[in-house]
């Protein structure tokens, strides 16, 4: 290809004839080579990158359907309305699919099976690529479908079916490190306020904080106390557990909106935190525990990272390579000043 015919190619938008042009190839190669596809040698390949790059060409979303008989689209079903869990769950899922070059049609089911099926079918009908399911709990949900044609990662709540991918928080192990933090710092009556024992993620951190204790021959002050995921029951279970354990010098909350209402609950029956009482939330809802009074040392359960982790395992299904089973991800401490 000549300079002059470089240059015009370059004061419009490049294509694929372009490309193969500047690198000596047929247009068929470049498809391969851009693609992934194909058995080119590694020579080739970075040959035909390298033209795409001087040329600034980008294949066009319907050219790359229609090369791949893919539609580079994501569907993400989500249950959390409010989006506490969620968006930071999505913005894992985004730099995961940015990456693989996907986009992602986001679809709101609030918790209502029928309108959940009438997003399912609306993806379906748009021929996406795959299916993120994202929820608010913990708890095991059913799947979406018995037979789907495409693949499905389930994020934060896993799939009722151990054969479904689901990628979910190390509940027992946030426990771990709250209660380990605690003793670290010379608590030894340790109590534990969380929320609805309905729910999976209560049940699992009372047992965590529970099992991680007795591995420091310790025992929990007093009896989990299960109640509402509210400021209001904080304060309140405050109030009952000063009177019921009133030696009590460290408390592990099930989340930072509970522990917040502990604080305040705490401080205002005297206690002087953290020099009487440690306090160690879970979630590290940062708006909140931030402007809590001290601000909150809680445990990340690492949102965004089950988010990437979806995000990755749901373009390897794409790809043929799917990861059937749960796949856990670790939290991690956040030190603040309680």
């Amino acid at each position: 290809m000549t300079d002059s015919t470089a240059s015009r190619a370059m004061t419009r938008r490049a294509g694929i004839a372009d490309v193969a042009a500047l690198a000596g190839v047929s247009p068929g190669t470049v498809s391969k080579a851009l693609n992934g596809r194909g058995s080119l040698r590694e020579e080739t390949r970075a040959r035909v990158r390298a033209a795409a790059d001087e040329l600034g060409f980008s294949p066009s979303t319907v050219a790359r359907s229609l090369l791949s008989g893919r539609t580079f689209t994501v569907g993400i079903i989500t249950t959390d309305s409010y989006g506490r869990f969620s968006i930071p769950v999505m913005r894992g899922v985004e730099d995961s699919l940015g990456v693989g070059e996907m986009d992602a049609f986001l679809c709101d089911s609030r918790d209502d099976p029928i309108r959940e099926r009438h997003h399912l079918r609306k993806l379906l009908d748009r021929q996406v690529d795959g299916i993120i399911v994202a929820g608010r709990r913990t708890d095991a949900r059913r799947p979406l479908s018995d037979d789907l044609p495409v693949p499905v990662v389930y994020a934060f709540a896993r799939s009722s079916d151990p054969q479904d991918c689901s990628v979910v928080s190390d509940e027992r192990g946030a426990a771990r490190l709250a209660i380990e933090h605690l003793v670290k710092t010379g608590r030894r009556r340790i109590a534990h306020i969380t929320g609805p024992q309905s729910h999976a993620s209560a049940r699992e951190r009372a047992a965590g904080a529970a099992e991680a204790l007795a591995e420091f021959g310790l025992e929990l002050a007093g009896e989990p106390l299960f109640g509402g995921w509210t400021e209001v029951w904080g304060r309140f279970a405050a109030a009952q557990l000063l009177r019921s354990v009133p030696d009590i010098d460290g408390v592990f909350c099930g989340n930072d909106v509970v522990a917040r209402g502990v604080a305040d609950g705490l401080r205002e029956s005297g206690i002087n935190l953290p020099e009487q009482v440690g306090l160690v939330g879970t979630d590290n809802w940062a708006v909140l525990a931030e402007a809590a009074r001290p601000p909150l040392t809680t445990v990340d359960l690492g949102l965004e990272e089950i988010g990437r982790r979806a995000g990755d395992l749901l373009l390897a299904a794409i790809d043929g390579n799917p990861a059937p089973g749960t796949h856990i991800v670790h939290g991690h401490l956040v030190v603040r000043e309680s």
